[in-house]
């Protein structure tokens, strides 16, 4: 994700500084977070497989079905992020656009991710639950 990242950043940044229109650098969550989210979903409606699970398998052992799930809710989030960020630029200042990269986008997703606990305890694949408390 971060080299995913990194690529556009520099590709509409270079964009958007050469063509001197911030239009481009806008753009860049919005098809990021599309990218991120036709990736994961396709990898579940094309593979049958759910690409979370390469990727984080070594930091949680779930079941099956609990990848699914949680790339599922991954897959969905990504799109309502590119939605937040079309309506920010869209219908805002740029200078409201920026905060709301700090103060809407961040933390919704911290939230988000803090949400998907009871998934993580629900699904674990394992003695060795980290979300079990107590054990």
């Amino acid at each position: 994700m971060p080299l995913v990242g990194g690529f556009f950043v520099l590709v509409f940044g270079g964009l958007t500084i050469w063509l001197q229109d911030d239009t481009f650098i806008k753009l860049k969550p919005t098809i990021v977070n599309c990218l991120f989210g036709v990736i994961l979903g396709g990898g579940l409606l094309l593979m049958n497989r759910p690409l979370l699970k390469p990727i984080f398998g070594a930091a949680f052992r779930l079941t099956d079905e609990g990848w699914r799930k949680l790339t599922v809710r991954w897959t969905l989030f990504f799109f309502v992020l590119a939605a937040v960020n079309e309506v920010m630029w869209r219908g805002f200042s740029t200078e409201t656009w920026i905060a709301s990269k700090m103060f809407l986008s961040f933390p919704l997703t911290l939230v988000f991710a803090f949400l998907q606990v009871p998934l993580l305890k629900r699904y674990w694949d394992g003695d060795d639950n980290p979300f079990a408390g107590g054990k």
